[in-house]
């Protein structure tokens, strides 16, 4: 019995001995899980016209910003100029922070919106009105489905006839005006970034340059020029107007490059105002 007593005491010391050493064993700690990869917002590029002061005079500079994309465009943009930040040196917003837009309208090319009572806040001069309200309204006009733009203020018009109190708003519905728009000298409407081009290349946009000559060239990836020519836009400096040209190249394969756009010195034959749009084909 003393011989079983004691190998049952062996036993049971064995056994607490290994139960202790299994306890001892920490367990792998498991990964944690990653965080799911937010969704891309999704983005949109609309043009706004801001206000700038050089050398004692007042003019329009416009800027193309990238914003959430939004089925309201003509709505997105203003709140853009509203609240958006100038990137061009010296720009500035006239449109008073606190503005809402209470409502946007279009119908038959002609859009009508509705501000608080905050945007006849404003203190400008007649030369800050004129541009101010021309900012509004080349910045809407930029969408093909609106050509007059018109103003009210809480639903009513006659609350804003006298906006900020110099020109008033006696001549509205208004019209798309670039005439007081200097910066840039040049902007292009197509193709746009990144975009996958066919021969002929159908370019558009809009230059303020000397006798209106606008030229342009196609590159490659290596920089060997594929196409180049020039074109007249509507009007030469100091006016500005639209122009558009055909472009047709033979890439080799497919590939990318960029289309460059600009004005040639009169002096020295170097590009001016160069704006480059790079390319896929």
């Amino acid at each position: 019995m003393k011989v079983i007593r004691n190998l049952f005491v062996s036993f049971m010391f064995l056994a607490l001995v290994s139960l202790a050493g299994c306890q001892s064993q920490t367990e792998p700690t498991p990964e944690p899980s990653p965080e799911p990869e937010p969704p891309a917002v999704e983005t949109m590029k609309v043009a706004v016209y801001y206000l700038k002061d050089s050398n004692n005079e007042m003019y329009l500079v416009r800027e193309v910003h990238e914003i959430p994309k939004s089925t309201g465009v003509a709505r997105a943009a203003l709140e853009e100029l509203i609240n958006g930040i100038p990137v061009t040196t010296g720009a500035f917003k006239v449109l008073p922070a606190n503005t809402k837009i209470l409502e946007v309208n279009i119908e038959n090319g002609l859009a009508t919106i509705d501000f608080s009572e905050e945007v006849l806040h404003a203190n400008v001069g007649a030369s800050g009105e004129t541009l101010g309200i021309a900012s509004i309204v080349n910045t809407l006009t930029e969408f093909p489905t609106i050509k007059k733009v018109q103003f009210i203020v809480n639903g009513k018009a006659e609350n804003g006839m006298d906006w900020w109190g110099h020109v008033g708003l006696s001549e509205q519905p208004f019209a798309r005006d670039l005439s007081s728009v200097y910066e840039p000298a040049i902007w292009v409407t197509a193709p746009v970034d990144g975009q996958t081009i066919t021969s002929p290349l159908k370019i558009t946009g809009n230059a303020r340059v000397f006798e209106a000559v606008v030229s342009y060239r196609l590159r490659d990836a290596q920089g060997n020029i594929l196409a180049e020519g020039n074109t007249m836009a509507a009007a030469g400096a100091p006016g500005r107007g639209d122009f558009e040209a055909s472009l047709t190249f033979k890439p080799l394969a497919a590939g990318s490059g960029q289309l460059e756009v600009f004005e040639s010195s009169m002096k020295d034959g170097s590009d001016l105002n160069k704006v480059i749009i790079p390319v896929k084909w």
